[in-house]
Order: structure tokens, then sequence, then C-alpha cells
């Protein structure tokens, strides 16, 4: 659940949001080798849908951060395009990670680059604190 964040500005609340997400692409590498591993799918109701409702909330909540904050800094190697699609790529893999039948190969490289998109939002971020 995102907590509200009265006295946070939108850079703080962008960056605590960011890290979150990035620690939402661990829990999901782990859980798909995991499943991968076991054979087992998730349950659907217990743990997918639970699971892929908070990603989705917290990348939700993001995705306007990270947009307004590009508007306000235009960043030279960020755009609003590379958020919308890591956000669609983090929402598929919140799901897929509990299947075992998902392809390794695609499920690693939209792992990555969702990966790169938090980590050169994370520099960012850093470069333009005041």
């Amino acid at each position: 659940m995102i907590k509200e964040h009265g006295n946070l500005d939108n850079q703080s609340m962008l960056s605590e949001l960011n890290e979150r997400l990035y620690e939402y692409t661990k829990e999901i590498d782990d859980t798909f080798l995991s499943v991968k591993m076991s054979g087992e799918k998730g349950d659907f109701f217990s743990q997918v849908k639970p699971f892929a409702d908070e990603v989705k909330e917290v990348v939700d909540h993001w995705k306007v951060e990270a947009a307004s904050w590009i508007k306000r800094n235009r960043p030279k190697n960020l755009h609003t395009s590379q958020i919308e699609s890591a956000a669609e790529q983090l929402e598929m893999i919140s799901v897929q990670a509990f299947f075992p039948e998902t392809s390794r190969t695609r499920f690693i490289n939209y792992l990555q680059s969702v990966r790169y998109v938090l980590t050169v939002l994370r520099e960012n971020i850093n470069k333009y604190e005041t």
C-alpha cells in the first residue's frame, strides 16, 4: 500500500517510489526463479493477484510522479515513453513470475529493461537534487 507523505516533495516521493519498484524487481526475480525450479504455479487468488495489485498500485503512482518530474527537469537520457514502457513491463512480469511456462528469455529481457529505466531515473534524480 502507498502511504501518504504529507511533507515529501515530488522528488523525494519519486525517489521512494522508484526504490520500492526496484525492490519489487528483486522479489519478482526471486519468485520467477523459485517457480521455474519447482515447476509449480503460484495460486492466482492468494499469491498472484494480491502481489500484482500491490505492484500496480505503486506503478500507477510512480508513473504520474515520474512523468511530472521528467516534464519539469527534462533529462536528456530519459523520456516519458520509457516510463510508460517500464510500467507496462513491470506489471506484466509481476504476474508472469508466478508461472513456470513463462519464457525465461523474454522475462529476463523485460526485467533488465525495467531495471535500466529505474536505474537511469535514480541517477537523474540524484543529479538534479538541490
